[in-house]
Parts: C-alpha cells; sequence; structure tokens
C-alpha cells in the first residue's frame, strides 16, 4: 500500500506531534549510574539470544491461520527476530527492484544516532566482540552502513514527522518527500531497523496510525522493516511495546525484541530519567567482553541490533542470493 500523503493538510499536525519527540541526549557522564546503585531486577549478567532461537509465536509463512499472540505474550518473544513469514517475499521484490542487500537503514529518534549506535563498528580499535566474534563475518557485510548519517533519524523525528516532507534534509531530498522516502531513496537498502521511543501525550492510537504507515512504506518500496520494542515504558502499561509487538506479528514482519535485551540490566539499561540509556563503564559500549555485571543500556542496544542483523544475513539474505 503506497503512502499518499498532501503535506498541506497534515504539517500542522505533524509540527505539533514533533514537539512530543525525544530531545537531545544528555552529555555521557549525565547518564552513568553509580557504582552504588542495585538494579532491581537482581539479574547480574545479559543472556542475549543467538539468531537460532524461536518462540512458540515465531511467524511462519503458511496456509493455516496463526493463532493470535495474547496481549502480553511479546514479553516472551526472543531479543533476535525470525525471518520467516513475509520476509522473504518482501526481499525477493527489493532485489527485484535494484536494493542493495549490503545496506540497512536507520529510521528512527535520538536513540539511532551515529554518536551512539553502531557507528563504531566501522572502527575495529573501537569495538571488542569477546565472545561473539562469529558476529565480525555481518560486520564486513554491512561495512560503511553502521556509521552512515540516515536522513530518516534524528533527535525528536518521531513516528509522525519522520512521514513530514517539512522534516527532510533539503540538502539530500526534494520538495514533497518526507524524510523516510528520501532515506529508501538515496541509501537504497535491504532492510530497515525501524525504532521510536515516544508517543505524544501517550496517545497509542495515533502511534499505531503512523507506524502502520511507516510500516507499509517500506513494504511496498522493498525493503524488509525490522521494528524494534523500546526499553522505557513512558506511556505505562507498556502499551507501545504491545502495540509494535502486534503490529510486527500482523504484518508478518521481524521484531527486534530490545525490551528484552534489557531486562537483565540494572534498572533494565534505563538512566534515572526512565528514557536514556545507560552507559557502560568508560562509555565503552561495543567492549562486549567487559564482565556481565558492567553491561549498560547501549551495550545492550548495539549487540542486539549486530545479532539482528547477523540473523538476517543468515537466514533472509544469504538464501535470496545464493
Amino acid at each position: 500500500m503506497r503512502i499518499e500523503q498532501a503535506a498541506g493538510i497534515l504539517a500542522a499536525g505533524w509540527a505539533l506531534m514533533l514537539l512530543a519527540g525525544c530531545g537531545e541526549l544528555p552529555t555521557p557522564a549525565a547518564t552513568a549510574i553509580p557504582a552504588a546503585m542495585t538494579g532491581d531486577s537482581g539479574a547480574t549478567s545479559i543472556d542475549l539470544p543467538s539468531a537460532s532461537e524461536s518462540s512458540e509465536t515465531t511467524r511462519q509463512a503458511t496456509v493455516t491461520p496463526r493463532p493470535t499472540p495474547g496481549a502480553q505474550d511479546w514479553m516472551e518473544y526472543p531479543v533476535v527476530p525470525s525471518f520467516g513469514g513475509r520476509a522473504a517475499e518482501i526481499l525477493r521484490r527489493g532485489i527485484a527492484l535494484g536494493r542493495n542487500v549490503h545496506a540497512f537503514s536507520k529510521i528512527g529518534d535520538c536513540q539511532n544516532i551515529t554518536t551512539y549506535f553502531l557507528a563504531d563498528f566501522e572502527n575495529p580499535d573501537e569495538y571488542r566482540l569477546g565472545e561473539y566474534a562469529d558476529l565480525a563475518v555481518t560486520i564486513e557485510w554491512f561495512e560503511g552502513y553502521f556509521g552512515r548519517k540516515s536522513l530518516a533519524v534524528k533527535g525528536g523525528l518521531n513516528v509522525a514527522s519522520v512521514m513530514n516532507p517539512l522534516m527532510a534534509d533539503p540538502d539530500s531530498c526534494p520538495s514533497g518527500e518526507s524524510p523516510l522516502a528520501c532515506e529508501l531513496r538515496v541509501n537504497n537498502p535491504g532492510l530497515a531497523l525501524i525504532s521510536f521511543e515516544e508517543a505524544w501525550d501517550g496517545d497509542v492510537a495515533k502511534y499505531e496510525t503512523y507506524l502502520r504507515r511507516v510500516i507499509e512504506y517500506a513494504i511496498d518500496q522493498g525493503v524488509v522493516p525490522i521494528v524494534a520494542t523500546k526499553a522505557d515504558n513512558l506511556e505505562g502499561g507498556n502499551r507501545i511495546n504491545a502495540l509494535i509487538a502486534r503490529l510486527a506479528w500482523e504484518y508478518d514482519i521481524p521484531l527486534w525484541n530490545f525490551w528484552s535485551a534489557v531486562q537483565p540490566l540494572r534498572y533494565h539499561g534505563l538512566s534515572k530519567d526512565g528514557f536514556h540509556l545507560t552507559q557502560a563503564d568508560g562509555f565503552k559500549n561495543y567492549f562486549f567482553d567487559l564482565p556481565p555485571a558492567k553491561w549498560r543500556g547501549w551495550m545492550a542496544r548495539n549487540l542486539s541490533a549486530l545479532q539482528s542483523l547477523d540473523a538476517a544475513r543468515k537466514d533472509l539474505i544469504a538464501p535470496a542470493v545464493n
């Protein structure tokens, strides 16, 4: 389904919604958790699953009706998504359209900016994979795209404003093109990591309306959308995560369950404001050989995103190109 929205009709509404997006990250020192604090989870380590793990609710391409998941089932979903179901169909169409299977795009707000997210995988001196050494193949496969600045990522860019042409980069995007459309055109990816943390006034219905449009636009363009749950619960009741998981099931697309990745961490990987992710000691957010007690929110985000890309490379892309 192609998204066709006139900028003149929606511009005012989008501009208001933009004000509710996440703001700039504080300086790293402000987000560190004092060593004396202890988490409420009681866990001292993080156990992120391998790409091969699945759950009873893993989406499969089948003519048999899939059982509708329960409202809280998403909490049991694995961190790393399954790439069965509709993903293969979308990728095949994307390849036919000329999509680059070595490229991925980041779509979202301030928790996707290169300052903290994925960029250091471009520099071998800045990361240590430890027991995850097998992920080096995926770092090589997507080389050049970890540190690339997305045209659809910005602090304050929420799930509505990413579809608003007024928010697009005028130096890269023609008049009338949204940040999302511009990014997918310029970068030409096979995959897109889609992660929006906030809703305005806790209005989950509006969040759903616009997330549907983002997902449908990506699918229409032959780009496999990988939608992510979020670590925070600012809206209460984890309503947005439940929604994200439900839409992933409905559209039969991969779900990166980032929420699950941070559950074993102190304060579930969140700083005192309940939103911003915590930094590893010394801000070594790519040093995955650190002791489990030193793991923080940004470490879990970078590793679980890389693991999700690794699963896509092995289970989705490799069968399509070999």
